[in-house]
């Protein structure tokens, strides 16, 4: 039981039912954001889960400098909004600099700290004083105990609507595992606890220039982390993975969502002994 529910529009993250925050990587094209918006939408709808449409108007932790980021700050809010008034979604994205924390919070119901950036103070403060909800997501390099000490920096900023995200940890060179032990021991600060299917798949750095991936394990790593009693799930879906522009080796095809969505949904209800 989490300490903290929280309240988004009409549903709550950590409650009774499944969340999922999910949608392409980075902003490519409004076209593809409006079809996974409109495709997942419908999705979550039919299987009664509560839906959160996630993108990126930067990725600016790219292995090179011709890496594809996004459109920016100010072009990716405009397209991220277009989303939100056209399918009626809350939204989540990330932010990098502690000048972005109120710029986005116009547009986002969550704001979301990298992992790489999890440890980096003025973000979390500048975040947790939007009183947005923050996800934080656990850097690769972290344990899972160490997440407590990045909660209390957004607590002490006058925020307890918080996430905390388990996206894998670094092993050894270009690769991540996950040890799903980590789920409940940051179940115990009381917050609700996601887990990234799609990047825990992800291979930094393996292709040189570029991350490799391999998608085939992401609905063996949700499935568990559902048994392992995580609150929400994290995918990045694209309508055609393979043509994606970043991190497409990692996410999984909107065509396969639903079916994917459906087995976590009755795992999660079965670990909770819901109907």
């Amino acid at each position: 039981m989490n300490k903290h529910r929280i309240k988004l529009r009409d549903f709550e993250i950590g409650g009774d039912k499944l969340t999922i925050l999910a949608g392409p990587c980075a902003i490519e094209s409004q076209e593809i954001l409006n079809e996974t918006a409109q495709g997942l939408k419908e999705i979550t709808r039919d299987l009664d889960i509560n839906f959160v449409f996630k993108s990126s108007f930067d990725k600016a932790n790219r292995s090179s400098l011709t890496s594809f980021r996004g459109p920016g700050l100010e072009k990716g809010l405009e397209m991220l909004q277009n989303v939100k008034e056209k399918y009626d979604l809350p939204i989540v994205t990330d932010i990098h600099e502690p000048a972005q924390a109120q710029k986005v919070a116009q547009v986002a119901d969550i704001i979301q700290i990298p992992a790489f950036l999890c440890r980096q103070t003025d973000l979390l403060v500048a975040a947790g004083q939007t009183n947005k909800i923050i996800n934080i997501k656990k850097g690769q390099f972290l344990s899972p105990e160490q997440m407590k000490s990045l909660i209390k920096k957004v607590e002490d900023s006058g925020n307890q609507n918080i996430m905390v995200t388990d996206r894998g940890t670094s092993f050894g060179y270009n690769n991540l595992v996950v040890d799903f032990r980590g789920i409940p021991i940051m179940k115990e600060f009381g917050y609700p606890v996601v887990f990234d299917a799609t990047h825990s798949v992800q291979l930094p750095g393996a292709n040189g220039t570029s991350s490799g991936g391999d998608r085939r394990f992401v609905p063996t790593l949700a499935k568990s982390a559902m048994a392992s009693g995580a609150d929400v799930l994290f995918f990045e879906i694209h309508p055609e993975p393979n043509k994606a522009l970043c991190d497409g080796d990692n996410m999984i095809a909107l065509k396969d969502a639903k079916e994917l969505f459906d087995i976590c949904n009755k795992i999660f209800k079965l670990v909770r002994g819901l109907d």
